[in-house]
């Protein structure tokens, strides 16, 4: 029987799961929207402050954001906190940063032992998602997990983190296509720290087989499984994201343009703008970072009006003034577009047996 894949795109608000089996139709695979992991750690935090508990903070790196923000007003009250170095690279790969926050830095065993509000990191919880679809008597048996996380990767001291970030991306792309943005565990490169720490946790809960990949690279993969956006060759998808907005100008399976801003950072006019500009092929890299962005890249050559889809949660904050803009839904499920992706990726990447593309399937 060939293995099911859990799907997991793991954002700054939710964490999106999908168990995919290569046996039943993808719309009636099981699937749940729940709170990421930094947003329940950031709970945990905000109650440990209203207590005025100590934090220690054990186990992985994992995304930040809210724990980080969560994290900075505890220890402004006045709290300790304590944290591994693992945990700690979740604030900021630079430890010295996360110290000058107040975070004393212990051994991993240390952290462990301190008093009060004691929190292990982790991304993903197999075995919370295989606990609760055993309520609805759904087994996950052999499995592949393919779990997408955003990782801005370990910049050297002296480098904007949204400087490097946007190198890598430009780097992957040089190297292929949307796939390019998947990495089978052994192939993570040394700067992706949250996505080597999200491989070792994986490895640790007994996950033989696992695929990580960029959470916007995935959401734009799993966007081309609408129909109506696969018909058209050139395309622009634009992946409003919680916590990023990323868009890939596509012609066929080559794309000539990219930028990534904060979704935080935009309206709805400005991200209209910065498309009709990435389209014409004027936007600047410059002018992105300027305005507190990662960056844009754009491939010359010969240039054309694209159809225009949207995915990702935030959609609907841009969706009134994107010009022609088109809100796809593949299986149905924007919510899952980033695992759609995954699932696709693995296809890709030979993990799947079939050479059907389970992310167009219906």
């Amino acid at each position: 029987m060939a293995p099911k894949i859990l799907a997991v795109d793991i954002g700054m608000g939710t964490q999106d799961v999908l168990l995919y089996d290569p046996e039943i139709n993808i719309e009636n695979s099981p699937r749940v929207i729940v709170p990421s992991a930094t947003q329940i750690i950031a709970g945990r935090i905000r109650r440990a402050t209203a207590q005025r508990q100590p934090v220690g903070l054990t186990g992985d790196t994992i995304g930040g954001g809210p724990s980080g923000s969560a994290l900075r007003r505890h220890l402004a009250a006045g709290l300790p906190a304590y944290a591994s170095e693992e945990a700690a690279r979740t604030f900021d790969d630079d430890l010295e940063v996360v110290q000058g926050w107040g975070v004393q830095i212990l051994s991993e065993a240390e952290a462990r032992e301190t008093s009060g509000e004691l929190l292990e990191l982790r991304d993903l919880d197999v075995g919370a998602v295989r606990r609760a679809l055993a309520f609805f008597h759904v087994d996950l048996g052999d499995i592949i997990v393919a779990a997408a996380v955003q990782d801005h990767g370990a910049a050297p001291k002296g480098v904007s983190d949204r400087v490097f970030r946007f190198e890598r991306l430009q780097e992957t792309l040089a190297r292929g296509w949307l796939d390019a943005f998947a990495y089978l565990d052994a192939e993570i490169p040394e700067h992706f720290t949250r996505m080597r720490s999200l491989a070792r946790s994986l490895a640790r809960q007994g996950v033989e087989r696992s695929l990580i990949m960029d959470t916007g690279p995935a959401a734009v993969l799993g966007a081309l499984a609408d129909q109506t956006v696969a018909r058209r060759p050139h395309k622009m998808v634009v992946n409003a994201g919680n916590g990023h907005t990323l868009a890939f100008h596509m012609d066929g399976e080559s794309v000539i343009g990219l930028f990534e801003h904060h979704t935080s950072r935009l309206s709805g006019r400005s991200l209209d703008r910065f498309l009709a500009r990435l389209k014409a092929g004027t936007l600047t890299n410059q002018e992105i970072f300027d305005e507190g962005g990662h960056g844009c890249w754009i491939k010359e050559g010969r240039r054309r009006t694209p159809f225009t889809a949207l995915t990702g949660p935030r959609r609907l904050l841009f969706a009134g003034d994107v010009e022609g803009a088109y809100l796809a839904a593949p299986h149905g499920d924007m919510m899952l577009t980033g695992c759609f992706g995954l699932v696709e990726a693995c296809r890709r990447r030979a993990l799947l047996e079939s050479e059907d593309s389970p992310a167009g399937r219906g």
